[in-house]
């Protein structure tokens, strides 16, 4: 029996989802190859400088995608002793425990799909003779996973050589812990783990290597036990017992085994090991060679969350101490794994790379340290490709939708709570196993986005799970329906605008779990036009209202899991809340600049241009003018059947605001104001979005209208949605609106100091 029941938790629709994060040989869309230019020069600094600091004495890097390889370097020296030789790409290096993942994970994946191996299955099965001392229910998956309760090595003490004295080692081994009690690296895990592939496939394990592995992918600068005409290119690691060990293996254990053992023993180059990287994001294939099954690469690194929190796959690091910062800078559904030696191979099938960093970091003296390169080279190739936006679901996923398990949930969702493969949220809950979605809650526009006013209860069809609306008789969760969840989770796309009611009903659920002292997860999500802008009048603290639930100003510069950390600290809310934050998002980047499927959030938000001029335009919507509502471009027209459009545009066009030009404009709308109704007025364009004040422009087209239309237009309308009174009488004053802008400073350098707080993404 697995140790982890939940271990195919995602198998099904969450598998679904994640199929293209986790490598099927499914390519997402991904952004462009990175500047090859700029990434050399950052690699080039990064290597020079840990050599400088004398971590190592010099190394090869290489970065590649599918394809193949995109760069490549070597620097410094090979070896110091007994001589001085250049480091070369073609060096040969002692991969050290980069065999775990290159060799003996293979084999056993292998075996498996021939149905020679069972991952669930004790060990025993295999080896009869290993069920002594207490280990009878080890199971094969307790050793991939480092959860076996075995020690992290034999005796180094003890004097020992050979198979036979090393197999008598392992039988007499004792667990520490029971299996899967805890996560402890062990290479006895996988030198037990290379008797199995011995045992089984009757090859030792060398020999299978170079049949099934080495040979079918081309690896031909790759074995164990080099031959001495390779000597020349091999670096050096450590001297041991008075010998320089050069092209003989570092580890102790496998050095007494011969160099032939399941935890380390491989030499290779960094080209050799782009082939095998190149066979993982390709989904088990190099050229016309399979060597996995697709869904074989999927079972060997998905995640398992270990006890003590980390994570790792079959054989393969995700998320540990071992890692040295490269899980972190890559991301969820990245893999890899480090060598002793100063070796380590990252592949992220998110943006469909990989990171090949091999160092002699123990040459000469032993104390060498590779960890600062891996963190600094897996911190620039990640940032060099635009990476793929994980929102928070993806990440949830990815987690194996973990902080869930065993509790009825309750989803605050619509249209936009979807996965990056455009899986609904609610159907991802509803299908992982241990979690019970119990309840389902729509803001404003219901929950496929498209209705307006007020919107009923009901039955969500694909699931069967009861809806409850929050745009209906009540805006606020009652009492009974928080009653017997144990999570409330909130995945849904934000406008970035104060007056946009999605964060005001977030609130309100904050509120509501709160009092019922039930936990929230808030999976994060971009804000469309950038988190950077924090602009427009900040909202008079006796306005606010379902459109203005906190003192924010018109354009807040957060994205809804920050304005959730905001809303719950400075309101005093006091939820339990978590944020589950995206991986891979900045916060200056548009939401055309990710690589996500723009979702119209709600019936007139089409594109990230409307959602642009929104903070603007929908400043005068409380007044007697149509705002595009009913058109095919709402927020890009403005007008009214009294309005002279020629007039309005040239008034606008003089004011020569920064970022938008005007033109007249007659439009019919459909529905909502004038409907039926020829209206005249302008058409904005959006000339350069980074540079519109959006707020600034509707202040602009209030003072025009007020102007020029002072018995049609109604200031006093515009204030719900302005959220200032201030502002609206320095409009009615006629004051310069570019002045009215600059009074807004003190108000936003405060607010930009609260925001400050809780912000999450760089």
């Amino acid at each position: 029996m697995s140790l982890w029941p939940r271990r195919h938790l995602l198998l099904g629709l969450a598998l679904l989802a994640l199929g293209a994060l986790l490598g099927l040989g499914v390519t997402p869309a991904f952004a462009a190859r990175p500047d090859m230019a700029s990434l050399a020069s950052a690699i080039d600094t990064a290597v020079r400088e840990e050599m400088t600091a004398g971590h190592i004495p010099g190394a090869v890097v290489l970065v590649g995608d599918r394809d193949g390889i995109l760069y490549q370097g070597a620097w410094g020296l090979r070896r110091v002793l007994p001589d001085t030789a250049p480091m070369t790409a073609d060096t040969i290096f002692d991969l050290a425990s980069l065999t775990k993942v290159l060799v003996t994970t293979t084999a056993i994946m292998q075996l498996v799909e021939r149905g020679k191996v069972h991952l669930e299955a004790p060990v025993s099965r295999y080896w009869p003779a290993f069920a002594a001392n207490g280990k009878a229910a080890i199971t094969v998956e307790a050793l991939l996973t480092h959860t076996s309760g075995l020690r992290a090595d034999l005796d180094r003490a003890r004097r020992w050589d050979g198979a036979a004295e090393a197999r008598a080692l392992l039988l007499a081994e004792m667990p520490l812990s029971p299996p899967g009690e805890r996560f402890r690296y062990s290479d006895i895990n996988f030198l037990v783990l290379g008797e199995v592939v011995r045992r089984v496939s009757g090859l030792p394990l060398d020999r299978y290597a170079a049949r099934h592995i080495f040979r079918p992918l081309g690896m031909t600068d790759t074995r164990f036990v080099p031959p001495a005409a390779w000597r020349p290119r091999i670096a050096p690691t450590d001297v041991q017992d008075g010998m320089l060990r050069w092209g003989k293996v570092s580890d102790p254990a496998a050095y007494h085994l011969g160099g032939v053992a399941g935890h380390a023993g491989v030499f290779g180059t960094a080209a050799d090991l782009a082939r095998f990287a190149r066979m993982l994001l390709n989904g088990g294939t190099l050229g016309k060679r399979r060597m996995l099954k697709a869904s074989t690469i999927t079972r060997m690194v998905e995640p398992h969350v270990l006890p003590g929190g980390t994570t790792r796959g079959l054989g393969w690091d995700r998320t540990s101490p071992y890692a040295g910062g490269q899980d972190t800078a890559f991301g969820p559904g990245s893999y890899g794994h480090t060598g002793y030696t100063g070796t380590s191979l990252w592949v992220d099938p998110n943006r469909g790379c990989y990171l090949i960093i091999l160092t002699s970091r123990l040459h000469p003296d032993g104390k060498g340290d590779a960890r600062p390169l891996r963190r600094r080279l897996a911190e620039a190739v990640a940032a060099a490709w635009a990476p793929p936006v994980l929102t928070g679901i993806d990440v949830l996923a990815a987690q194996g939708f973990a902080p869930l398990l065993g509790k009825r949930v309750a989803l605050l969702t619509n249209q936009t709570g979807v996965d990056r493969q455009g899986h609904r949220t609610a159907d991802l809950l509803s299908g992982a196993a241990g979690v019970h979605l119990a309840l389902l809650l729509s803001p404003e526009h219901g929950p496929a986005g498209d209705r307006e006013g007020r919107v009923a209860s009901g039955t969500d069809a694909a699931t069967g799970v009861p809806i409850l609306s929050l745009y209906g008789s009540s805006r606020r969760p009652p009492p009974e329906a928080m009653a017997g969840l144990d999570a409330i989770v909130i995945d849904i796309q934000d406008a970035g605008a104060r007056f946009y009611t999605y964060a005001t009903t977030m609130a309100y659920v904050l509120e509501a779990a709160a009092a019922a002292h039930v936990p929230v997860y808030v999976l994060d999500r971009p804000n469309p036009i950038t988190a950077t802008a924090v602009q427009g009048p900040v909202l008079d603290a006796d306005r606010r209202s379902f459109t203005g639930y906190f003192t924010l100003p018109v354009r807040h510069g957060m994205t809804l899991g920050e304005l959730a950390s905001l809303f719950n600290a400075e309101n005093n809310i006091g939820a339990a809340l978590t944020v589950v934050p995206m991986q891979g998002y900045r916060r200056d980047r548009w939401y055309d600049e990710t690589d996500l499927h723009w979702i119209n959030p709600s019936p007139n938000l089409r594109s990230v241009n409307e959602a642009t001029l929104y903070p603007g335009v929908a400043l005068i919507e409380g007044s007697a003018v149509s705002v595009g509502r009913g058109t095919a471009t709402p927020f890009e027209v403005v007008g009214a059947p009294w309005i002279d459009g020629p007039a309005l545009a040239d008034v606008l066009q003089a004011r020569a605001i920064p970022g938008i030009q005007f033109a007249p404009a007659t439009f019919t709308p459909t529905a909502d104001r004038y409907a039926g109704l020829p209206c005249q007025g302008v058409r904005l364009t959006v000339t350069d979005r980074t540079t519109l004040d959006s707020p600034l422009l509707g202040v602009e087209l209030a003072a025009a209208l007020h102007r020029l239309y002072p018995q049609r237009f109604t200031l006093d309308d515009t204030l719900g949605l302005i959220g200032s009174k201030a502002t609206v009488e320095a409009i009615r004053s006629g004051v310069d609106p570019r002045a009215i802008a600059a009074g807004w400073d003190a108000d936003l350098a405060a607010f930009k100091a609260l925001r400050a707080k809780h912000l999450l993404y760089p």
